[in-house]
């Protein structure tokens, strides 16, 4: 890939944003500089080709990556693990559980979250309003989306399921939800989540096991003729399934073009069951696949969630045999794919959500990424930092340090 460099605006004035990424190695091996302006990528040259910045962040020793996305968290239910006593749902607690569990993933990297709310029962749409007030109070350091999860939308307890769910768009939630699953009627639930996106214009995210194939051949078929994207996670019961049988409703999700979101790292609140979807399957037949952290320290599904993408794709990679460079693409191009954000390439004129991690190559930064800056927008958000020491009669043997470019703590 060639230097990258859009022409000279005539007359433009110099950015009082711009920022000059120095030294920094990107995944094909060559040493670059990147300059960012107005929260874009405006030129990517040859380490030392640009020029000078007063704005200047060194990257030596770092590979530069296009930043991760989380398509699957659960801010109203994270961090809950350690609650003693019965967790308070109150909105201003769930608004704190929201706001923490996303700069926690703001610091591994993700940028972006979309992230699954229950509404109904006695809540109501409280949790979806306190998620959306988070989601306020990240602007500039994350984009947070909230997706709406009615319990029931079938039958007489689903019309208030339906009532809700219509008034969560209405108040900002940008996505329509789910469990069919948990409805007595699974495909009528999917059918009205499916006309409700489509009356407000919204994609769709919803929860199934995958364990029949059946409702997700007719769940995938009435996706077919939506225009709204449709995404399905985690979709683990796929894996549980005779080969044949998963490999035809693999195809007929390609076919109709819905996306699969797994969680590598455990469940979530809205399946109970665990397990990680056929992930290699479903690359076979064309699925467009992405991978999500779920629960993050869930009182009830993952006590010791982290909720790092990177994690994410280190188990892709161990554990599903993934290559190292497509199992971080399941979380940072098809996560923003699934998620309907643009693409980020380390490419003038593309989205500066970016993610520097210490190392050489993407499989060092699945295994050892402990130093990470996080830049979204064109700023730098969050900085992770880590050195690693030993004792002194180790010195001799020259082992490598976590610490600044020099080797020094």
């Amino acid at each position: 890939m060639p230097d990258s460099q859009p022409p000279p605006r005539d007359g433009a004035a110099a950015d009082p944003t711009a920022l000059l990424l120095c030294g920094a190695r990107l995944a094909d091996g060559r040493i670059v500089d990147v300059r960012i302006g107005a929260g874009r990528i405006e030129a990517v040259g040859t380490a030392g080709s640009l020029p000078p910045h007063p704005s200047r962040l060194d990257l030596t020793g770092h590979l530069l990556l296009p930043a991760p996305a989380e398509p699957h968290a659960h801010g109203d239910t994270a961090l809950t693990a350690e609650t003693s006593g019965p967790v308070s749902y109150a909105p201003a607690d769930i608004q704190r559980r929201a706001t923490e569990a996303a700069l926690l993933q703001l610091g591994h990297g993700a940028t972006a979250l979309r992230c699954h709310v229950r509404i109904g029962d006695v809540q109501g749409l409280g949790a979806l309003e306190a998620v959306l007030a988070a989601r306020r109070s990240l602007r500039g350091l994350a984009d947070l989306r909230a997706v709406a999860v009615p319990r029931v939308l079938t039958g007489t307890a689903g019309a208030e399921g339906l009532a809700l769910l219509h008034d969560a768009m209405k108040m900002g939630a940008a996505v329509v939800g789910g469990c069919p699953d948990d409805d007595p009627d699974p495909a009528g639930f999917a059918e009205a989540a499916l006309e409700a996106a489509a009356e407000h214009g919204r994609p769709v995210d919803l929860h199934t096991h995958g364990d029949d194939p059946a409702r997700l051949t007719r769940l995938a078929t009435m996706a077919g003729g939506l225009r709204q994207r449709v995404t399905l996670g985690p979709c683990a019961g796929l894996a549980l399934l005779p080969r044949e049988l998963a490999a035809r409703a693999a195809d007929r999700l390609a076919a109709s073009d819905v996306g699969v979101v797994c969680l590598p790292q455990g469940g979530c609140a809205g399946v109970a069951h665990r397990g990680s979807a056929p992930v290699r399957l479903l690359r076979a037949a064309g699925v467009r696949i992405a991978a999500g952290s779920g629960a993050l320290r869930d009182a009830v599904c993952n006590p010791v969630g982290r909720g790092d993408p990177l994690e994410a794709a280190y188990l892709l990679a161990s554990q599903s045999g993934l290559v190292p460079e497509d199992a971080y693409d399941r979380v940072a191009a098809a996560a923003r794919e699934v998620m309907g954000l643009p693409e980020v390439r380390v490419e003038a004129g593309f989205p500066a959500e970016l993610l520097a991690v210490r190392g050489e190559r993407v499989r060092t930064a699945l295994s050892l990424a402990y130093s990470r800056i996080v830049i979204h927008r064109g700023r730098v958000v969050a900085r992770t930092s880590a050195v690693r020491e030993y004792c002194d009669s180790a010195a001799a043997l020259e082992l490598p340090l976590q610490g600044r470019a020099d080797g020094s703590p």
